[in-house]
């Protein structure tokens, strides 16, 4: 590759992490090799930085899972936002001092203040702050600041804000199942949405214990087995958010 790109577009470094040293030096070898006698052309030169790892020692690249990339077509502005938001301690300190630009006594002001309350993040928000505005825009970062607390909220006022891909985007990796208009026109009742409708829950009996047992919301709000669900509980007049407990989250769509 290294040598290609020399011939037919004059490239003469190649940069690469630490990891790659030995591949990027046979490519300037080769380089060297393959211009015998033409001093322009046999100038080729490696520069390698520090290999990026994360706290468990695995690489930061696009060859390992879970992380970002920087096109929003492939890593949406709120994933990519809750990347950096959602890095532990040591990864967050490290990463601070390489992606940004803030100077020293800023960032040494961060990690004393972080490590004073841990449980505030204030290095997480801050690294997640100034590489989302850099990568994308201010705006982007606050719309997706306001998606992160939509998630959080208690009520649905936030939640009922977004847009049908940032909403589908918070919700990511929940269960979900689709319904049609017509089911809820005729009276959608709480065990058909919580059973026999979506498989949220296994069996109707299920549903009944839990309804009994008052833990399940609909749209972050509480029910009981007599709730009727209609047009009106809509979220952005397609969604419906069912939760058993804190953590279960269920995404209906109607179409």
């Amino acid at each position: 590759d290294f040598y290609h790109l020399n011939k037919h577009y004059n490239c003469l470094l190649q940069m690469g992490g630490s990891d790659q040293w030995g591949n990027i030096t046979t490519g300037t070898e080769l380089v060297r090799r393959m211009n015998v006698g033409n001093d322009d052309k046999s100038k080729a030169y490696a520069l390698t930085t520090p290999l990026i790892t994360k706290a468990d020692g695995s690489k930061f690249g696009k060859s390992e899972g879970g992380n970002v990339w920087l096109d929003a077509d492939k890593t949406s502005v709120y994933k990519f936002y809750q990347f950096w938001l959602n890095a532990t301690d040591v990864d967050a300190e490290k990463y601070i001092k390489i992606f940004t630009f803030l100077d020293k006594e800023t960032i040494e002001k961060l990690i004393a203040e972080h490590n004073e309350a841990p449980h505030l993040r204030a290095l997480q928000k801050r690294l997640a702050e100034e590489i989302t505005v850099m990568v994308h825009s201010a705006a982007d970062l606050e719309n997706a600041i306001a998606a992160s607390n939509a998630f959080f909220s208690p009520s649905m006022d936030e939640l009922k804000k977004l847009d049908e891909k940032t909403f589908l985007e918070v919700f990511e990796g929940v269960p979900q199942a689709e319904i049609s208009m017509a089911d809820l026109n005729a009276g959608l009742d709480m065990i058909a949405a919580l059973a026999a409708k979506t498989n949220f829950l296994a069996s109707n009996s299920d549903a009944r214990r839990e309804l009994k047992q008052n833990s399940i919301s609909l749209n972050k709000e509480k029910v009981g087995e007599d709730k009727i669900i209609t047009k009106e509980d809509l979220i952005n007049n397609q969604f419906l958010l069912l939760q058993k407990g804190k953590k279960n989250y269920y995404v209906i769509k109607v179409k």
